[in-house]
């Protein structure tokens, strides 16, 4: 991450990567047999294979949301709005894996930070497992922007 870039992207869980690469490897062995199905197979594990997240540049005041496949991230930059501060806080996040006859939900401690504009309308900026890591990314976010950090880690939210 550079002193003018903040992005934030999920990586799916091991199971769902794995799935999708045991996906890529029956439509990668079908295509060489000569079947075409096999590519309709390779596309079908892109939807496992790919990660989501945001990206803020703040040279230019920019954000986006994107997806990512293969390195390649798709998604539209729109303007910054007048932040008017970074929350911090700790929360549990939950990832479901389906498959046709099962389910899993994979749950893990989180730190979220959020740029709130408008009053109540916010941006998901960055999230990390990481408290210290957090607080960086969010004093980074603060100078760059002047703004405050709300500190919502702990039972009562305090302004740093």
């Amino acid at each position: 991450m550079s002193n003018d870039k903040i992005e934030f992207k999920r990586k799916p869980p091991i199971i769902k990567t794995i799935f999708g690469v045991f996906i890529f490897s029956i439509g990668a062995l079908s295509i060489l047999v000569g079947g075409y199905y096999g590519f309709i197979v390779c596309g079908i594990s892109v939807f496992f294979l790919h990660k989501d997240g945001t990206e803020i540049d703040l040279k230019i005041e920019k954000y986006r949301t994107f997806i990512e496949v293969l390195g390649f991230r798709f998604g539209k930059w729109e303007d910054l709005p007048e932040i008017e501060y970074v929350s911090v806080f700790s929360t549990t996040e939950t990832i479901t894996v389906r498959s046709r006859t099962a389910e899993a939900n994979v749950k893990s401690d989180v730190i979220v930070l959020n740029l709130f504009y408008n009053g109540n309308h916010r941006i998901k900026a960055y999230t990390t497992k990481n408290k210290e890591d957090a607080f960086k990314v969010a004093k980074q976010m603060a100078e760059v922007l002047k703004i405050d950090i709300l500190d919502a880690t702990e039972g009562e939210s305090k302004w740093l």
